[in-house]
């Protein structure tokens, strides 16, 4: 049984480092580098990033509006049958009153042509050059929240796999504690002093104890792909995590406690206030768009036309050129850009309106992060201190029935109590964890 028992401590022991015993060479990482790595691999950052990239390219061909505009044309024609006009008969020597139908259009025809445009003043146009800043912003700030979601996210995972092998080196701990409590009990029944209940009472502790070691190690693998897969890595990369202090974190939870809301460290806000700006420049445009628009054009080309075919290639051909202004004056349009800025109008209330409900909604994030955060710090040091005065009530009651002053029931009532108040403070522990990310999150740190 003893046998037993050891080699599958080996296997719980080991459990968790098989993996890492595949590659000798593990990506160390600290939570910043796996914050960093994240944003960079992750396929809904890069999207957020092309997007931007994408918004860059729109807004350059709305300057391109603002260019002069050139093309050039090239026209061969071949009249088949040729547009024919009735013109009086006595003009051509015929009878008089009488009509006969002449083509005044050669056959074929040729034209090489350059046109250019460039508007001059026009409301719509106006607005979207001005608005091109304010819609790379948007982008930029969608990129940057989507950013800092996936840094929330990765934060909390990396804290996971953190205490949960805090949690699997304690029970590490605890298990070797318990064998050597077991080899006591042991020695003690050889000596006929205690019965074998107690020997078997020490076996099932050690027994649970194994199979927790198990499942903590598969919540370690577990929680280490969860991170792999926010960072976008390999599943099968072995990983190392270097910011495993728990204590400079509950120091940190501690000051942010005392930190007040400001709402433009909030991407979520600026945002909001960003949309609010692109629906007043759509005010405007719609506005505009009611000016007359004027626009300056002129065109150059050579043309010839000719009945006989060869001439296309051989004659010299006829220069002509042209310039001019084009004015727009909208007079009536049934109400309908009266419309539009009916509809502008409430877009840019109902902005406004989700502007204050989001600050409102910003401050009970924050105050019930808060609030979160202080009962998890108050729950981890009660749990801790529970812990601590468990492992002291064990150890105490384990030398009182060494000194044979004590019973067995005892000791095993303590181990339970240890092994209970062992799991919360680790339940507690993550708990603050989490609680200081989501207020972190409320506070928008996570830039």
């Amino acid at each position: 049984m003893r046998q037993l028992l050891n080699h599958s401590l080996v296997i719980a022991l080991l459990l968790p480092l098989s993996t890492n015993a595949q590659n000798e060479v593990a990506l160390s990482l600290s939570l910043e580098e796996a914050m960093d790595l994240a944003v960079k691999k992750n396929v809904l950052a890069k999207g957020a990033r092309l997007n931007v990239e994408k918004q860059k390219a729109i807004n350059n061909e709305i300057t391109a509006i603002a260019y002069p505009q050139i093309k050039a044309k090239g026209e061969f024609n071949d009249y088949i049958n040729p547009i024919q006009s009735f013109v009086p008969a006595e003009f051509i020597g015929g009878a008089p009153g009488t009509f006969v139908a002449v083509p005044f259009t050669p056959q074929y025809g040729a034209t090489a042509s350059a046109t250019a445009s460039q508007v001059i003043f026009d409301g719509s146009v106006l607005v979207a050059l001005q608005a091109r800043k304010a819609v790379l912003k948007l982008y930029d700030e969608m990129a940057q929240y989507t950013e800092e979601e996936l840094r929330y996210n990765v934060h909390k995972a990396y804290y996971g796999v953190v205490v949960a092998e805090k949690q699997y080196e304690t029970l590490k701990q605890t298990l070797q504690y318990i064998r050597k409590m077991g080899s006591e009990t042991q020695a003690t029944y050889e000596l006929g002093l205690i019965e074998q209940l107690d020997v078997d009472k020490i076996k099932v502790q050690i027994n649970n104890l194994v199979s927790d070691s198990i499942s903590t190690g598969n919540i370690i693998e577990v929680s280490k792909q969860l991170l792999k897969y926010q960072m976008n890595i390999d599943i099968n990369t072995p990983i190392v995590l270097t910011d495993t202090s728990i204590t400079d974190n509950i120091a940190e939870a501690n000051s942010m406690l005392l930190e007040e809301v400001k709402y433009t460290n909030r991407t979520d806000y600026l945002l909001q206030k960003s949309k609010l700006e692109l629906y007043q420049y759509d005010l405007k445009r719609h506005r505009f768009s009611g000016l007359p628009s004027l626009a300056a054009f002129g065109t150059a080309a050579y043309t010839y036309q000719t009945n006989t075919f060869s001439e296309i290639f051989n004659k010299p051909y006829i220069f002509y050129s042209l310039v001019g202004l084009q004015l727009n004056v909208p007079i009536f349009d049934g109400w309908a850009r009266r419309s539009r800025v009916a509809q502008a109008k409430i877009s840019i209330q109902q902005a406004e309106d989700s502007l204050d409900y989001l600050k409102s909604g910003i401050d009970f994030q924050a105050g019930q992060s808060r609030t979160t955060l202080k009962n998890a710090l108050y729950s981890m040091e009660n749990q801790e201190r529970n812990f601590t005065l468990a492992m002291s009530i064990l150890e105490t009651t384990r030398k009182k029935y060494n000194a044979g002053v004590g019973s067995s029931t005892e000791v095993s009532q303590a181990q339970t109590e240890m092994l209970a108040a062992q799991g919360k403070y680790f339940e507690a522990m993550l708990a603050t964890i989490n609680a200081q990310s989501d207020l972190r999150k409320a506070l928008g740190q996570f830039k």
